[in-house]
């Protein structure tokens, strides 16, 4: 059972099907990149590495994808995807 806080943070994930949820936690930990420690899920070291490589990477295509576009037009865009985003939970419920 994982703690309620990161139920809620998953949930989008795995829109509440606790099988596929637990199907998925069960081939990170095959994997080697979480583990569990007195009760609680972290990552593994290898998990850290695997993160900090996908931010990285992540980090790259939004320089090389922002490109010519102003601060003030990057914001703005984030903020409207960030209102699309709200507004597809809301119709989800």
């Amino acid at each position: 059972m994982l703690p309620d806080h990161l139920e809620e943070t998953l949930q989008p994930l795995w829109g509440g099907d606790t099988r596929l949820r637990e199907r998925e936690l069960a081939a990170l930990v095959g994997r080697g990149l979480i583990t569990m420690i007195d009760e609680r899920l972290t990552l593994s070291e290898r998990g850290r590495d695997t993160y900090h490589e996908a931010q990285r990477l992540v980090e790259n295509a939004r320089q090389d994808l922002s490109m010519g576009i102003g601060i003030d037009e990057y914001a703005m865009a984030l903020s409207v995807l960030e209102r699309m985003s709200l507004n597809a939970e809301r119709l989800a419920r």
